[in-house]
């Protein structure tokens, strides 16, 4: 062979070896990001081309899946969308999903490998779609969405012994159903639903972090046992009143003029609300004792899943006395979502043990075989406080819903406790206030269940705002419900 034609042979094999080369990587490094690539439309033509899998509440589906007449042979649809849809999320096949319809796509849409048998590997077909078990208990959502109504709010219902999120409900809502085809009509609707001043998107419980007010008090309380402040809820404190906020000039009073706040015991304060107390309580502790309780609970914390990401509840930890003072009653730059606190009684309610929030029992695949099972779980270190402190606190709860301001959460046959919370927002506290609530409530039997409500009423007048009078009714609802 002449050295011109060996030459061309050569480089013919090197284009030949290079080609080869290319094809591999594209068949093999590259294929998953193109299968993935969301502007491949053969992604959602796959996704779509057989029905999904279901997600399940009691057992049952509160999803499903119908035949349409284009590419995308089937769309998602809804049973009760505006009840579940905290819960689920959406499935759009325009706008994508999100909560548990994206966390759970592969699994719902079949392309989890976990979900292939050995004839599906070899054919390369995509298996039937698998279900997503809730741990929602239908009662006591339907108890907690009837009870919000109209109002602006979330509640959130958890087992205190295993952190089962039995109710978790946002309101407005919205129906994902009519946003989850392809048509001008489904466009329409997302349009409408975006563009909406009370954002039914957005997940309350969850997701929009909010100043909890007086509720917040339990955790100043729960601090101050731990350190050894104040041996007991019962024991007398060293609290002025008025109390004037350190190295100002600017006295705090109490909402209830005439409550004996004064040196009041940690029970009559909660009983009573008394700012006061818990304001120089929080400062004699220090930010730093007040946040490392704070942070026991699951403040500060970006990465409490559900599995749906819950939005971060704070609590800062720079800040001076003064706003020490005011961030020990859940005001400063306090933030908290109704998840958080129902993380917070739901300790005090099982013995100072956290059990991380949990909203799926269990993933199946099509034929209903457990493919994931998901136990109970301790958030944290274990204790967010001791069994001591914790029945303490917990018997002072009692009193609150006994004697005091959470009289609206009374449920005759269970032992209820609760927490009151009226927090302020917006310039110089121009805004209609938060009404928050906080409980658990106990059958006798060893059945217990924490609650947490916030209700955010723009159309309520400032003084008809209470956490008693809007939100503690919605707990007695959801607290009912699941405990019969």
């Amino acid at each position: 062979m002449n050295k011109p034609l060996r030459r061309a042979a050569v480089f013919c094999l090197a284009l030949i070896v290079a080609l080869m080369g290319w094809t591999t990587w594209l068949q093999g490094a590259k294929a998953s990001d193109y299968k993935e690539d969301p502007h491949n439309p053969r992604v959602t033509i796959g996704k779509y081309a057989a029905p999904l899998g279901n997600i399940l509440v009691d057992g049952q589906p509160v999803t499903g899946s119908a035949a349409t007449s284009s590419s995308l042979k089937y769309k998602r649809t809804y049973k009760d969308g505006p009840l579940y849809a905290p819960v689920t999320g959406f499935t759009s096949q325009i706008f994508g999903s999100n909560q548990l319809e994206n966390l759970n796509g592969d699994l719902l849409d079949g392309s989890d490998s976990r979900l292939q048998s050995p004839a599906d590997a070899l054919t390369r077909q995509r298996a039937k779609g698998g279900d997503v078990a809730t741990t929602i208990d239908s009662k006591v959502q339907k108890a907690g969405y009837r009870a919000l109504g109209g109002k602006k709010g979330a509640a959130v219902a958890m087992d205190p012994a295993t952190g089962r999120i039995l109710g978790m409900v946002s309101t407005p809502s919205y129906d994902p159903g009519t946003f989850a085809g392809s048509a001008a009509t489904d466009q329409k609707a997302w349009r409408k639903m975006s563009g909406d001043a009370d954002h039914p998107e957005v997940n309350r419980a969850l997701r929009q972090p909010l100043p909890p007010g007086s509720t917040f008090k339990l955790v100043v309380a729960a601090a101050a046992l731990e350190n050894g402040l104040y041996p007991s809820v019962d024991e007398p404190t060293d609290s002025p009143d008025p109390y004037t906020l350190p190295h100002t000039r600017t006295k705090l009073t109490n909402e209830n003029k005439a409550a004996p706040c004064k040196n009041a015991d940690i029970r009559t304060a909660l009983q009573y609300s008394c700012n006061t107390v818990f304001a120089k309580m929080a400062v004699d502790l220090g930010k730093d004792k007040v946040k490392a309780q704070a942070e026991k609970f699951g403040f500060n914390d970006g990465e409490v899943d559900t599995p749906v990401r819950a939005g971060k509840s704070v609590y800062p930890g720079n800040m001076d006395d003064a706003q020490t003072a005011l961030s020990g009653i859940g005001q400063f730059d306090d933030q908290a979502t109704p998840l958080q606190m129902a993380m917070v009684t739901s300790a005090l309610a099982n013995g100072g043990e956290l059990k991380t929030p949990q909203l799926v029992d269990k993933l199946t695949d099509g034929g209903g075989n457990t493919i994931e099972e998901n136990g109970p779980k301790t958030y944290g270190d274990g204790k967010a406080l001791s069994a001591r402190s914790a029945r303490q606190l917990q018997s002072a709860m009692q009193t609150v819903v006994d004697k005091g301001t959470g009289s609206g959460a009374k449920i005759g046959g269970l032992t209820v406790g609760g927490k009151t919370g009226t927090a302020q927002h917006g310039v110089d506290n121009s805004g209609t206030p938060y009404a928050w609530f906080v409980s658990n409530a106990e059958d006798g039997k060893g059945h217990r269940v924490a609650v947490a409500v916030m209700v955010e009423d723009g159309h309520a007048a400032r003084n008809e705002v209470s956490g008693n009078g809007l939100a503690a009714p919605i707990a007695r609802a959801m607290m009912k419900a699941a405990l019969p």
